[in-house]
């Protein structure tokens, strides 16, 4: 249940519907509007009786909410998160390009890409310090010695850093050089790694799993929330497809059914879901025409010599004609 407090309500009648929630039993939860104050109630087992709070001072609505993820439900919230860092916005109506390696190799390699992308206008540089791999013989990423790179690409180029970490120990670490954390496909539901995640104070970055059902993504996207971090990202990277002509299938539809159901930002990751460069960009193309709030797209100066995902790594040229392309299919809306 949301209760909507009126927008002159004080906040003596504000704490006495969360002290009063809470002696139910349950959790409130505050959540700051434009004109005015609502309370979540979260942890309730079944049905809220709206008389208990329709008669207190202050209160104007208690509107019973029907999904069980709460807290990113547009019935909780109805305006759209905006994501907001140094010289940023992602989410209502701008437009980010998160680009670079699958993989930090070497500091010339990330300093060479992270120009690259920085030239052709993208505002964010990807790229893995830890790499989590089907085969156990494939490459892991550098570490804490990738993160040492990515960081000293923020000093050089002034670009914003993502990447991803795929456990505790790597979470404290990537949170202490990343501006935007990622949490991949595999570890969608590695509920521990989400609560650590939500303890954070900076964006996360949650991809969908390969197989996961739109609620059961969004779910996830509930433990970041419920731990208290309100700025999480969305990211459609491709589900499980039948036949060869891609890695994975990219969901398109899953983008306005999202802004359907959440206020969360939500980005596209076509690289992860081809599998093959020549299908990278109609795929960028596609997720900016159903809405996407943005992009994570591989790139690399040499992709036939990289050790990740060669394969799906756009040249620098590709790169810079698919965002003259992006620029005219959202013109205005790059932060």
């Amino acid at each position: 249940m949301l209760i909507v407090m009126d927008k002159d309500a004080t906040p003596a009648q504000i704490d006495a519907v969360v002290q009063k929630i809470e002696a139910l039993g349950y959790l409130a939860q505050p959540i700051p509007g434009g004109e005015r104050v609502a309370i979540g109630i979260l942890r309730n087992p079944g049905p809220v009786d709206p008389a208990l709070f329709l008669d207190m001072p202050g209160v104007t609505q208690a509107i019973p909410v029907s999904k069980p993820y709460k807290l990113v439900s547009r019935e909780m919230q109805r305006h759209d998160t905006v994501i907001r860092l140094p010289g940023l916005e992602i989410g209502r109506g701008s437009f980010v390009v998160m680009a670079g390696p699958c993989a930090i190799e070497s500091e010339t390699q990330a300093l060479t890409i992270a120009g690259i992308v920085k030239e052709a206008g993208a505002q964010v540089f990807r790229g893995g310090a830890y790499k989590p791999r089907t085969s156990p013989y494939s490459y892991q990423g550098l570490g804490k010695a990738g993160l040492k790179i990515l960081q000293k690409v923020r000093q050089e180029t002034g670009l914003l850093i993502i990447t991803e970490a795929v456990d505790h120990d790597s979470l404290k670490l990537v949170a202490e050089f990343a501006d935007i954390v990622q949490i991949g496909a595999r570890n969608m539901q590695n509920f521990t790694l989400l609560r650590k995640a939500g303890q954070l104070r900076q964006p996360v970055l949650l991809k969908r799993g390969m197989s996961a059902t739109l609620a059961e993504w969004l779910m996830a996207a509930e433990y970041l929330l419920a731990e208290g971090n309100p700025q999480v990202i969305l990211c459609e990277r491709g589900i499980r497809a039948i036949g060869e002509h891609a890695r994975n299938l990219l969901d398109l539809a899953t983008v306005p059914a999202v802004r359907r159901e959440s206020h969360l930002p939500i980005v596209a990751d076509p690289s992860h879901a081809a599998g093959r460069r020549d299908l990278v960009p109609p795929l960028a193309r596609a997720a900016v025409a159903a809405g996407a709030d943005g992009l994570l797209i591989e790139v690399h100066h040499e992709p036939e010599k990289a050790l990740s995902d060669g394969a799906q790594s756009l040249y620098p040229h590709q790169f810079t004609r698919l965002m003259q392309d992006l620029q005219a299919l959202r013109p205005g809306s790059w932060s």
